[in-house]
């Protein structure tokens, strides 16, 4: 006769846990749909739990839910600018945007309405935590430029630019996912350096902030690739001098 394997004893999930499970849950269906489209039903029933227990949980509905996996998303996309502040900026820009991207990829067609708005349950806290999250990179990015008392100017130029990876990110998505993940983030990371050059012709502590960047990057760097293309078109704008 032979023995059979023993049955794993059950574990009880403490409370933290089996919040996280369902936050999990929902967050994987809020990535494939939108939440309006995503009942406590199909949580229920991705996290193989009862809808009585979601709603132990979450006494407040799918709204709290969808609040709760909001912040859960945040609160990801919030540490996704932190790096060490060590070696040229763009390289650390490029780590922070491999990591935003890939959160876009992995939440596909749940990323606009999860992060971005346009839904009918988005509330005044659903916007406060988006924003939040835009502030807290704005923050992270201000860091990495080493200004402790940022003037209006470069922190505007900043916010402009999260704003703009913001909006590539979603036309990324309309877009089949063209261009491929690496070419997006180098555009990106090429976008902040032409914004903060032309914030730098009108104020000088973007100047400074410009001066010391580029004193770090090196010449097979994004920044380098970057001078070869131009210059070659903008060549003939000396004339303009």
């Amino acid at each position: 006769m032979t023995s059979q394997a023993p049955t794993p004893a059950y574990r009880r999930l403490s409370v933290e846990e089996r919040r996280s499970q369902l936050l999990e849950a929902a967050l994987s269906l809020f990535a494939q749909r939108v939440p309006e489209e995503v009942s406590l039903d199909d949580v229920a029933e991705a996290a193989g739990v009862s809808r009585p227990l979601v709603y132990r949980y979450f006494p407040g509905g799918k709204q709290q839910l969808y609040e709760a996996a909001l912040r859960s998303a945040a609160q990801e996309l919030e540490h996704c600018f932190a790096e060490p502040p060590e070696g040229p900026l763009t390289q650390r820009l490029a780590r922070a945007l491999d990591r935003y991207l890939a959160f876009v990829d992995q939440h596909d067609a749940g990323f606009s309405a999860l992060l971005q708005g346009g839904s009918v349950i988005e509330t005044s806290r659903t916007t406060a935590i988006v924003d939040g999250v835009r502030r807290a990179a704005a923050e992270h990015i201000l860091d990495h430029l080493a200004v402790k008392d940022p003037g209006p100017r470069l922190r505007m130029t900043v916010r402009m630019w999260i704003t703009a990876v913001e909006a590539a990110s979603l036309i990324w998505l309309d877009e089949d996912k063209e261009p491929p993940l690496d070419e997006l983030r180098d555009w990106l990371v090429e976008q902040f350096v032409a914004a903060l050059a032309a914030s730098a012709g009108r104020d000088p502590q973007t100047a400074a902030v410009v001066r010391a960047a580029l004193a770090l990057e090196r010449p097979d760097g994004i920044v380098g690739a970057l001078v070869r293309r131009v210059l070659p078109v903008v060549g003939d704008a000396a004339r303009l001098l």
